[in-house]
């Protein structure tokens, strides 16, 4: 069982983790989404309350499968899951706004929309989606020191089967021109 002293060491080094590495690498980027899909089994397991003491996780320790809930279900279907922003300029912030329709048997409700860089903001439908109901994911992509070819995803938890779906966007960032020195000679 995860108590709160070790669950605030986990997100103190979690966000050392983001803040230390680069967006711009790639198994940087898939490291970082591994470790918060570990953090998130995590969390989802502390609810337990068992009089047993828990044996200490070993490094070869592997996560345990999530089971499906029984019962009816919430089922979230994005109109789309990948946006291309095409050829922006450095500096620019731009938003692109995922749209979704409840088509379970059960409200939805979105837990967390945690992105894979902090140079992408999320928001999204705070309040339970209803049967037929419909909500969104807000992604905003700061492109500040951002250039070339980027790909960034938001992972979505909610309370589906699976519990998460992955929303993806890409843009071609050209860099500020640098016009202290003048053209080139």
């Amino acid at each position: 069982m995860l108590n709160m002293k070790n669950a605030i060491r986990l997100t103190i080094i979690f966000t050392l983790v983001c803040v230390l590495v680069s967006c711009r690498d790639k198994a940087a980027e898939k490291r970082i989404a591994e470790l918060e899909s570990r953090l998130s089994q995590i969390e989802g397991n502390k609810t337990s309350t068992t009089a047993t003491p828990t044996p200490s996780p070993t490094v070869d320790a592997t996560p345990v499968a999530d089971e499906k809930p029984e019962g009816p279900l919430p089922v979230l279907e994005f109109e789309r899951v990948d946006h291309d922003f095409g050829t922006i300029k450095e500096g620019q912030k731009v938003t692109y706004t995922y749209k979704f329709k409840n088509t379970g048997q059960a409200p939805l409700i979105i837990q967390n929309a945690q992105p894979s860089c902090g140079c992408t903001a999320p928001d999204w439908s705070k309040e339970p989606i209803p049967v037929g109901g419909t909500g969104f994911v807000k992604a905003e992509f700061d492109t500040n020191g951002k250039t070339n070819i980027q790909n960034k995803t938001i992972t979505v938890t909610s309370n589906t089967w699976p519990k998460t779906t992955t929303l993806r966007f890409k843009a071609m960032v050209t860099p500020k021109a640098d016009g202290a020195n003048g053209p080139v000679q």
